[in-house]
């Protein structure tokens, strides 16, 4: 705990490590919008058939002026199998003898229907123009529209690889991470400006060079020896654990962005949920966070990252008609969204070493964001069966949350600062399973 002594003496959490936070919340924030946007920018309306007698102003059909737009409908556009307009079909001809009947029956298996062969109506109350609407993505080319979102993904897949170390130019290194990469002379540099912007510039100038050899002697020492990145994967411990969180985060990922960018496919009215989701989202994060620090990290995860995938479940298998309902099963999937990737991501780093932390963290965002790309895909299936990509997003949260069990818990424990600090800690945990048995026997 020496650094945390150090840390302690330039401030704490002060106007620093707040300013840093605010500016990595802004580059996150545009981020985030782009992706929500997709929402918007490539809503799917409702739709239907173009036909002649309904949407030819210069139709002359004695008949059809006399008709209300329902009965047009209905002698235009056939039924599909949940007795609603098709949204992909329609009546080759009028069929005048269904303004004749009682009862309603689907015909989109009949001879006398034909596909949208001169384009489709859309319903333009909400969105006046989508790219579904631009392009007609729509029945025969919904498919297109996975693809476009997958383009879009692949496009912050490889900006994330080569402008991902931006950033790096604005946010400060860690004093932690200098210092125990064998760099004290620049951490003690970042520790007096830290202690200048969080006004504690006194406090500051008593830092010396001696006194951070002093505190951080033994991690000094340990500094000294040359760490390689594919120590990650020489070491068992450590290879479990990289190849662990890698595959967590790749399905978290899948997970929480194929929500993010199809939540028009769970409620009539997406900016309703969009913004449901960011005010419930702002209280379930800190009320998360509050029993975060009482559960621990394992726990916590292992409690809201399966709630989350039954929350997605329950909102696609409960029916359209119960809008209400559907709402709020998705409003509660979104709004726990950013609290489960927070709690994961803490997570992570706790489990890894300082001096391999940075290398980790790249490793297994890369795999993990491998999901990005592949979340639009899985909505490929919707035209089989609407339920099945949502099987696939819920599950994948489930089973990320079942997962964790095979992870220590960090929680109250000292960040390890290298290799050899996971190998004790590992070392300590199994003596210590191997002695209670033996303390329970002699109790009796």
């Amino acid at each position: 705990m020496a650094f945390q002594e150090l840390l302690n003496q330039v401030g704490g959490l002060g106007r620093f490590q707040i300013l840093q936070i605010a500016f990595a919340l802004s580059l996150y924030g545009l981020i985030s919008s782009h992706i929500i946007m997709e929402n918007f920018t490539a809503a799917i309306p409702s739709h239907r058939c173009w036909v002649p007698i309904l949407d030819n102003d210069t139709v002359s059909d004695n008949d059809s002026r006399i008709l209300s737009q329902d009965d047009l409908l209905k002698i235009s556009i056939p039924l599909d199998s949940n007795l609603r307009l098709d949204k992909c079909r329609r009546f080759a001809q009028p069929q005048w003898h269904l303004l004749h009947l009682n009862g309603t029956f689907s015909s989109v298996t009949e001879p006398n229907t034909e596909p949208c062969v001169d384009g489709w109506v859309y319903d333009r109350s909400n969105f006046l123009s989508t790219t579904v609407t631009e392009w007609n993505l729509v029945c025969e080319s919904q498919i297109l529209n996975s693809v476009t979102k997958f383009s879009f993904m692949i496009g912050l897949f490889i900006g994330g690889i080569i402008c991902g170390h931006l950033p790096d130019r604005w946010l400060s290194e860690s004093a932690r991470w200098l210092i125990v990469t064998n760099k004290p002379e620049k951490g003690l540099k970042e520790l007096k400006k830290v202690a200048r912007i969080n006004g504690m510039k006194d406090s500051g100038d008593t830092l010396t060079m001696e006194v951070v050899r002093t505190s951080m002697k033994k991690e000094l020492e340990a500094a000294k020896t040359k760490h390689s990145p594919r120590e990650l994967f020489h070491t068992p411990i450590l290879r479990k654990r990289i190849c662990l969180l890698s595959f967590m985060r790749h399905l978290f990922t899948l997970s929480i962005f194929g929500l993010a960018i199809h939540l028009q496919h769970l409620t009539a009215n997406v900016i309703l949920l969009q913004f449901l989701i960011s005010a419930a989202s702002i209280l379930v994060s800190i009320v998360g966070h509050l029993v975060l620090n009482h559960m621990g990290r394992r726990i916590t995860q292992l409690v809201i990252m399966p709630l989350r995938g039954i929350f997605i479940l329950s909102a696609a298998f409960i029916p359209q008609e119960m809008q209400i309902l559907r709402t709020v099963m998705a409003t509660l999937a979104g709004a726990i969204s950013p609290l489960c990737l927070s709690v994961g991501r803490l997570h992570t780093n706790e489990l890894l070493p300082t001096t391999l932390r940075a290398t980790g963290m790249g490793v297994i965002g890369m795999f993990g964001n491998t999901g990005l790309f592949l979340s639009p895909l899985f909505m490929m299936l919707a035209p089989y069966s609407a339920i099945l990509p949502w099987i696939f997003y819920g599950g994948f949260s489930i089973l990320t949350g079942f997962s964790v069990l095979f992870l220590p818990e960090t929680k109250n424990k000292p960040l390890p600062d290298s290799i050899h600090d996971i190998t004790n800690d590992w070392k300590e945990s199994r003596q210590a399973k191997k002695e209670d048995p033996i303390i329970k026997v002699t109790m009796f």
